[in-house]
């Protein structure tokens, strides 16, 4: 994965928890203390939604003059996600007009509060359930990806959609982010060393330690650690970007062709693990892969931009239908076309242009969370 736009900056604004937040259903943020260690489990993404969520918050200090095209490009993700499930579009109250105009209304609800930038999937909540329906939102404590960029108003977004859908908030001791968090939804997650085990996050927990906390709040029981790689990107190589569960037992893989690319042997290290990893049960895993494009489209995102992140693997899985990256690679666009169509065979295949926004090193997963139905 790609470096974010801010991450080149520099920027490291580091504000505490009290950071105002305005919230558009008057509701106000209260701390929960941790749940119940066990009691509660984390649902495969392809399970059934109740909504989306996504962050309309780009902003000129981080997106300069790409600030506009970055809106457009979060527009059109919501009008597609719209389409198959609810969607709440999280906005300034400045920009609730020009939301709209990006966004639409058709099956999109918005909540006013404060905004650091657009990725809600390590922002927001980490939806989790437990056997009596009731829904929890874990809080990983936010810091801005080890405090390189500004986010004393996105830390307090995960409290904010807790309370939006109002569901049980759940604070961990961890600091982590979603991008960082991939499970089967039946005990089995995948996460990468670099990015929870980085004393920019965790500096005086072990792996064993971060390990239980983790299986704790997500209801594993067992996580298939990838090693990842420090300092590359801001994310410290989530693992959204790397591998992903199409269901249980069956994982899509990231596997980087370009020989110059730190990915390449980052990519294959990780499929060697994977290939030779079981599940929580005892299943060998069936690994099967896609490679980013290395021929993408020439536009002002990719000129001069070694952080463009031109990555199939995150792609988001909704209520019928799978939306997923193209780069104006015709050849790659098809064959991740292809493979997703196979592995997915009961959704509809809809890839987008959101070259705006894997300029600053994400995409379509790492902009947008959502809510189980419980």
């Amino acid at each position: 994965m790609s470096t974010r736009r801010e991450f080149i900056k520099q920027v490291s604004v580091v504000a505490g928890l009290g950071a105002a937040v305005s919230i558009g259903l008057g509701l106000t943020p209260l701390y929960a203390q941790a749940a119940t260690p066990g009691s509660w489990r984390m649902p495969d993404e392809g399970d059934r939604h109740q909504r989306a969520f996504i962050a309309f918050g780009a902003q000129e200090a981080i997106w300069e003059d790409f600030t506009p095209d970055v809106q457009a490009a979060i527009g059109l993700i919501a009008r597609t996600l719209a389409r198959y499930e609810p969607v709440t579009v999280f906005c300034r109250e400045r920009e609730r007009e020009l939301a709209e105009e990006h966004c639409g209304t058709a099956n999109i609800t918005y909540v006013t509060s404060e905004l650091d930038d657009i990725w809600m999937r390590d922002t927001g909540a980490n939806f989790v359930i437990d056997g009596k329906g009731e829904l929890g939102a874990v809080d990983f404590n936010f810091n801005g990806w080890g405090n390189k960029q500004q986010h004393g108003a996105d830390t307090q977004v995960a409290a904010l959609v807790a309370d939006t859908v109002e569901a049980r908030h759940i604070r961990s001791e961890l600091v982590g982010e979603g991008g960082g968090i991939e499970v089967d939804g039946h005990g089995t997650g995948i996460m990468t060393e670099s990015s929870w085990i980085n004393a920019n996050r965790n500096p005086d927990w072990s792996k064993a330690e971060i390990e239980q906390e983790l299986k704790a709040r997500l209801g594993l029981r067992k996580i298939i650690w990838l090693p990842g790689i420090k300092g590359k990107d801001i994310t410290d190589a989530h693992v959204d970007f790397y591998a992903r569960f199409v269901k249980p037992g069956v994982v899509i893989a990231n596997l980087d062709n370009d020989p110059q690319s730190y990915d390449y042997s980052v990519t294959r290290a990780h499929l060697d693990i994977l290939n030779n990893a079981t599940d929580a049960d005892g299943r060998k895993l069936q690994v099967h892969t896609v490679s980013p494009p290395l021929n993408p489209r020439k536009s002002k995102f990719r000129r001069n931009n070694p952080d463009f992140a031109a990555g199939y693997i995150n792609y988001f899985v909704i209520n019928g239908a799978v939306i997923a990256p193209e780069f104006g690679d015709k050849a790659a666009d098809s064959k991740a076309f292809d493979v997703l169509y196979e592995l997915y065979p009961d959704r509809e295949v809809v890839q987008l242009n959101i070259d705006a926004i894997a300029a600053g090193g994400g995409g379509i997963h790492c902009v947008t969370s959502h809510q189980p139905l419980a």
